[in-house]
């Protein structure tokens, strides 16, 4: 259990952090959890998704990070996967929040102007073209969610695209001009994983990348990430396989040997340590069920 002094990590608001399904696309409006925060959100995290908030009434105190700020409709902003953020507004405010899974963000991230790896946080007139353009299509992310749920992922990435390079344009991460070098390092850790995963690279052809040594190497995967830098490597092979066994029709072996595995039975015996069932049963259970899995229970 989380002692007191701890920041606390949550998959929504109030609900306790999990693993996400391949994909992970949630939305809500904050007040559709009042009745847990009461417009008072202490500072908190989630470890695998970032958050879009678009406040279109109402206003407040925003805090990310060591940042604070007054604000008041509209306003929007991004805040990436693990990074600290809270609020406190009146019982008039309220904001479209849309959650967004770290695989799906990295999809995004060559089709947008934004930078997703720091946060980014706007206010300004009402009457701004591009706010109303903003409000316009978050509202349309909304109600496709509330219709259709999973069924209208594409749509509503398309949409969200546009929302994200809109924030660019209006000034993008102006407010958060460097992250700090523990930030950086991990950063770099994450993209160095991504391009060398599949070569079960030992840490150390990490450390000797990225030129740094094994303790602050762990010490900023942990502190950004909440995991060892093992544990990323690994993560990140699981979530290469949870996507071909998914998206392709690949054979388990096959998959295992793409992301590492040359013995097809170690494969099995990771994934399923992992997740609590073998390859082929995830696959086919998440194929066989309706395509719905990106609501938040």
């Amino acid at each position: 259990m989380s002692q007191k002094n701890e920041i606390p990590n949550f998959f929504v608001y109030g609900v306790p952090s999990r693993a996400l399904d391949v994909g992970f696309l949630h939305v809500e409006t904050v007040m559709d959890r009042k009745t847990l925060h009461f417009g008072h959100v202490a500072p908190h995290k989630h470890p695998l998704m970032g958050q879009i908030t678009y406040w279109y009434k109402g206003g407040g105190r925003y805090r990310v990070e060591d940042r604070t700020w007054n604000f008041s409709a509209p306003t929007i902003s991004f805040v990436p996967s693990n990074i600290i953020h809270g609020f406190e507004v009146d019982d008039q405010s309220d904001a479209i929040v849309v959650s967004i899974s770290d695989d799906t963000l990295k999809a995004l991230a060559p089709q947008v102007d934004l930078s997703l790896d720091v946060p980014t946080f706007l206010t300004a007139r009402p009457d701004d073209p591009s706010w109303q353009k903003i409000e316009t299509l978050l509202q349309m992310v909304s109600a496709e969610y509330r219709e259709r749920g999973g069924l209208s992922e594409k749509v509503m990435l398309g949409l969200i695209g546009v929302v994200l390079s809109l924030m660019n344009r209006l000034g993008g991460n102006a407010a958060f001009p460097s992250a700090s070098p523990t930030v950086a390092l991990a950063l770099a850790l994450r993209s160095a994983i991504d391009r060398h995963y599949k070569s079960d690279w030992p840490v150390g052809n990490y450390v000797d990348l990225l030129a740094t040594t094994p303790h602050l190497l762990d010490k900023a995967a942990r502190e950004v990430f909440g995991h060892s830098v093992k544990e990323m490597l690994l993560d990140r092979r699981l979530l290469e396989a949870k996507r071909l066994l998914m998206f392709t029709i690949r054979s388990v072996e096959d998959i295992g040997r793409e992301v590492g595995f040359e013995d097809p039975a170690y494969f099995s015996r990771f994934f399923r340590k992992r997740v609590g069932e073998a390859p082929a049963a995830w696959r086919r259970r998440n194929l066989e069920r309706e395509p719905s899995g990106n609501h938040a229970a």
